[in-house]
């Protein structure tokens, strides 16, 4: 095109085809930049969703996992990411106000200019047009009055040689010619002073007008391809302004991961899981080849008495000896028949057999030697059920003084209470100190209120604070009890049956009976009556926190059985029971009755029906 638009006179549709693509190229580059603009938008969206999916949630348990250097980092890098999106708004927000909603508003200027200019250049077109049709219709019009005057003069010229015509048309004929060359005359003056006119208006069309239109044209696009320039390099700067915010966002994320302290983790796991139970004592070997003669190991209930006696006179309860020894395994040691179990009638019909098969004779032995065979027998699956209800109270409910917790955890739990309890009365105190300086103030100005108004929440924020205060110094007893401040535990209620069977069982045996090194059992004459109730109660806090056995299955009776002796009971002919421990070999198995009676009876009496699903679930948690 050259340095000037004005010599494309004869491309003006081109020129107006062009500046059409121009516009269309602007309106398409702003399409871009909206486009640009709305995943930005987006993509901050989902990103402040996805920081506020990956939240923890208040009072849950990832709450609590907070306090772990890694849950922090990851929570540093949650709200980084939060700052993250909020630059990429920040994008947005610059690109629609600075960049589409600049070009939307020029690409409307644009459009009105354009119209305006190729208005005007159809304007200039169409009177040089209509100049050149003047002219065309004055040049012809001089060229039909030549003519026409031109065959005048020769109709004069033959009329005036005719020496027939009359003169009156001879002169007729001279006036008639000499109009005509008048007329033509005429014209052609017509013609000439047109002819001026249109090689003037002419001249400024093509050397004035359509230049002067052209340049403006030109102009106009030039300021459409600078415009798309500064739009193109706002983009960048819009960009670049949030890069710094990106990269301290990045350089949090950064330091977070630094943070991350895997000793200081693992310690605190250490401390949140610290049983504080003692650690139990080696196991002796026993030779079953020689004659029977049981060594009582380190852990046993009887070689752990003088530790009850020790801990006794110092004032400090003794902490738990077996964390996975439970009271349905124990008892079922302490009371199940040790002799082998009658053998079934010889006829099915109960009248064959009136008083039925003999109930075995219970062979007391001590308790010493009971929990020795025990600990180094081969344990069962059934032994774990008691580890998955502690599992269970320690994700959900437990008792309210967490006896069911090891001691570490069980105060590290009071302690939380008695906190909150701590808080809480300062917080009633703090409300009583300001009602009560409110009812001073109505006390001096009666006119603010009536100071009786004040005594009924007074004397309600009194009787919290007292029961607040009760709540915290029973938990406070717990506390003292754990960190062995009191000689003996609070006691909880329980079951006549459980206090008869520990009592007569627990406590006799490991009081009385004492295993020589012969093999024979001797009695401990000189045992402290007060050393004997710490046992027992030493004893009862080991099982306390115990739930019923779950039934692995039924049974039915083929025979009727009188179950006289303890730890047996009695069936009849045909009758269905729960099974509730399977036959470990001796010859007995253990059932119940109605959810509140259970024992044992001869295996070879019943015929078992197992629930095998219910058998497979109990592994170990």
């Amino acid at each position: 095109m050259g340095d000037c638009w004005s010599n494309t006179e004869d491309q003006f549709d081109n020129l107006e085809k062009h500046t059409q693509w121009g516009i269309e190229f602007v309106e398409r580059y702003n399409k871009f930049v909206k486009d640009r603009t709305d995943i930005e938008i987006s993509y901050a969206k989902q990103l402040r969703n996805l920081s506020k999916k990956y939240q923890p949630k208040r009072n849950s348990k990832e709450e609590e996992e907070q306090r772990y250097t890694s849950c922090q980092a990851f929570l540093a890098v949650l709200n980084e990411m939060n700052d993250y999106a909020g630059q990429h708004e920040v994008i947005a927000e610059n690109m629609s106000g600075l960049i589409f909603a600049e070009l939307s508003r020029y690409i409307q200027e644009l459009k009105q200019e354009r119209k305006s200019h190729f208005q005007e250049g159809r304007r200039a077109q169409q009177h040089i047009e209509s100049c050149w049709k003047q002219l065309e219709a004055s040049k012809r019009r001089f060229e039909r009055d030549c003519k026409e005057a031109e065959r005048a003069q020769q109709h004069f010229e033959k009329m005036d040689n005719d020496l027939n015509v009359t003169k009156a048309d001879v002169e007729k004929a001279r006036q008639q010619a000499q109009t005509r060359h008048q007329m033509a005359s005429d014209s052609k003056g017509e013609y000439s002073s047109v002819l001026q006119n249109f090689n003037k208006e002419q001249h400024e069309h093509y050397y004035t007008n359509i230049p002067n239109i052209f340049r403006k044209i030109q102009d106009l696009d030039e300021r459409r391809i600078v415009k798309i320039g500064e739009s193109m390099k706002t983009f960048s700067e819009v960009d670049r302004q949030v890069i710094p915010i990106i990269g301290k966002c990045l350089d949090g994320i950064t330091k977070a991961a630094e943070s991350i302290d895997e000793k200081h983790d693992t310690q605190l796991v250490v401390e949140a899981f610290k049983s504080g139970f003692e650690q139990p004592g080696d196991v002796e070997f026993e030779d079953f080849g020689q004659p029977m003669k049981r060594t009582v190991s380190e852990s046993s209930l009887s070689n752990s008495r003088s530790d009850v006696k020790q801990e006794t006179k110092g004032g400090k309860s003794k902490g738990k000896l077996w964390p996975f020894i439970k009271k349905n395994k124990l008892m079922s040691l302490l009371t199940s028949p040790h002799q082998p179990p009658p053998p079934p009638p010889s006829c099915s019909s109960p009248s064959a057999v009136p008083n039925g098969p003999q109930s075995p004779k219970q062979q007391k032995e001590p308790l010493s030697h009971r929990l020795n065979e025990f600990m180094t027998s081969k344990p069962k699956i059934h032994c774990f059920r008691s580890l998955k209800r502690g599992l269970s109270l320690r994700l959900g409910s437990g008792p309210e003084d967490f006896s069911h917790l090891p001691p570490e955890q069980r105060r590290k739990k009071l302690q939380q209470k008695i906190d909150e309890f701590n808080k809480e009365i300062q917080k009633e105190i703090d409300q009583r100190d300001g009602l009560t300086k409110m009812k001073d103030v109505y006390i001096k100005n009666p006119q603010m209120g009536r100071p009786e108004s004040v005594d009924p929440k007074l004397a309600e924020i009194e009787q919290t604070i007292e029961k607040l205060q009760q709540e915290s110094q029973k938990f406070e007893a717990w506390l003292a009890e754990v960190e062995g401040r009191l000689p003996a535990k609070i006691d909880q209620p329980r079951r006549p049956s459980e206090m008869h069977e520990l009592q007569s069982t627990a406590v006799n045996n490991c009081a009385q009976d004492r295993e020589s090194p012969d093999g024979s059992y001797t009695e401990e004459q000189n045992q402290d009556p007060q050393l004997k109730v710490a046992a027992q109660s030493e004893f009862d806090d080991e099982f306390d926190d115990e739930e019923t056995l779950a039934a692995i299955g039924t049974c039915k009776a083929m025979y009727p059985f009188e179950g006289q002796n303890e730890g047996t009971i009695a069936m009849a002919e045909g009758e269905t029971l729960s099974v509730i421990e399977e036959d470990k070999g001796d010859g007995w198995t253990r059932v119940r009755r109605n959810e509140d009676e259970e024992g044992y009876v001869p295996t070879s009496y019943v015929e078992v029906y197992l629930d095998r699903n219910t058998k497979g679930a109990m592994t170990y948690i």
